[in-house]
Formats: structure tokens, sequence, C-alpha cells
């Protein structure tokens, strides 16, 4: 199984210079956990995490309450909470391998680039949705017989 196979295409993207607000507002809106961030030439230059914006936000929940009238998350930008030059695979890149990287660095996203183009985003759900599926269809297998 490659990355291409249970990745998800074109992510949603969030600019550095874009403020904590407006991440957190796209995250809450796509329902996701992970936004590549792009530099001004829409090169990847780093990811952001629900993580990392409760970190900024000195907080263990991201409540939408809690973040509402901050200050901080107006004036706080990207490019100073994400994870700059992350790890990054490619689609043809094995499920096994993307795994493993995924567990050695304790990272949950990989963003997926073809050459310097940005084509998808594997999560650690990504992942389990797959073993899942591959689970069923192995049971079917099974039962069947």
């Amino acid at each position: 199984m490659y990355v291409s196979e249970i990745m998800t295409e074109k992510p949603v993207t969030v600019n550095q210079s874009q403020s904590l607000r407006e991440a957190l507002e796209i995250m809450e809106r796509v329902n996701c956990h992970h936004l590549p961030v792009l530099g001004y030439d829409s090169h990847l230059v780093g990811v952001v995490s629900d993580r990392d914006c409760r970190t900024a936000l000195n907080s263990p929940y991201i409540m939408r309450e809690r973040w509402q009238d901050d200050e901080l998350v107006s004036s706080l930008q990207i490019r100073s909470l994400m994870t700059p030059a992350p790890i990054v695979v490619e689609p043809d890149t094995s499920a096994e391998e993307a795994t493993r990287l995924m567990l050695n660095n304790r990272i949950s996203c990989l963003p997926v680039m073809r050459g310097e183009t940005l084509v998808g985003i594997i999560t650690t759900s990504d992942i389990l949705v797959a073993f899942m599926n591959m689970h069923r269809r192995h049971q079917k297998v099974y039962t069947s017989k």
C-alpha cells in the first residue's frame, strides 16, 4: 500500500503570515488537526497542528470561547508556532515507511510532496482507517472460506 492510496489529497493550507485565529477557524471549519503552512512563494515551509495551537494558548483544550476574544490569537502569526521544515514523503512512499517515519519522529502527520508541489497530507488517522479497512477485507476473506 502506498501513501497516495490513503492520503488526504489537496489539503487545506494556511499561509505563514496568517494569524493563529485564522488557523483555528480553518481547523474548526474543515474539522482537521493539521495544516500545511505555505510561504510567500506558495512553497511548503512548515506544519501547524492543533497541539501547536493549544501550546501557544497555554491551554489543554481549544475551545472557541477560550480564544474568540483573545488578542493573542489575532496577533500571533503561524510562522512563530509552526514546525518548520517538516519531514515529507512522496506519493509513492509505502504506507509502512510513512508509519515508521511518524513513529520514529513522534509526529502525527506528513505532508506529501511531488517535487516542489504539495499534493496531500497523511495523518495517523489515515493510517488507522487504512488498517481497519485492511482488517475488514481480511475478515471477509477469512469468514467466506
